[in-house]
């Protein structure tokens, strides 16, 4: 079990230096906790994009391409009713269902993979047990860094977080 330490700043310029300082020092930087977004934080705590996107397409895809066979089999293949002489395989009739059907399972997939991906519905973590945490939506920049696996007791992290100026060193437990 790898030693996790919260360590609370008072300003942006304070948090980046802070997160620049040990990510050169190799150590392993898990996330930032600010009042508003800091774009410069993304870089550095190498956020990877989100792939929602290509889960929603993919499973609206299937879906649609799903209801539209559904469809042109049932008016085709297996109960063709020639009404007024128009062709059974008609698409522009065929294409509201999967349409509908298609964005439908796009959002039900995205937002499932949305809370797989944030770990939700978790309500509480151990960053939350950290007095003061809450100032973190107000006017405090919290950094979560965690010891790497040559450090084991978290003894290199916690000088390393101390030379960075940091108000607070809270050590996260974990379960």
């Amino acid at each position: 079990m790898t030693r996790t330490f919260a360590t609370e700043y008072d300003g942006v310029e304070a948090l980046v230096a802070a997160a620049r300082q040990l990510r050169h020092d190799g150590h392993r930087l898990l996330d930032a906790f600010t009042p508003f977004p800091v774009a410069r934080l993304d870089d550095i705590l190498e956020v990877k994009p989100s792939k929602i996107r290509l889960v929603m397409l993919v499973a609206g895809l299937i879906m649609a391409a799903f209801a539209y066979g559904l469809q042109w089999y049932s008016s085709v293949v297996n109960y063709p009713l020639d009404v007024g002489g128009r062709p059974l395989n008609s698409w522009p009739v065929f294409m509201l269902v999967p349409f509908e059907v298609g964005i439908l399972t796009a959002v039900i997939s995205g937002l499932i993979v949305f809370l797989a991906k944030c770990g939700l519905p978790a309500l509480h973590h151990p960053v939350f047990d950290i007095i003061g945490f809450e100032r973190a939506s107000q006017d405090r920049f919290f950094l979560l860094a965690a010891a790497s696996v040559a450090d084991e007791q978290g003894n290199a992290l916690r000088h390393a977080l101390e030379q960075t100026g940091a108000i607070s060193i809270s050590e996260v437990w974990s379960a």
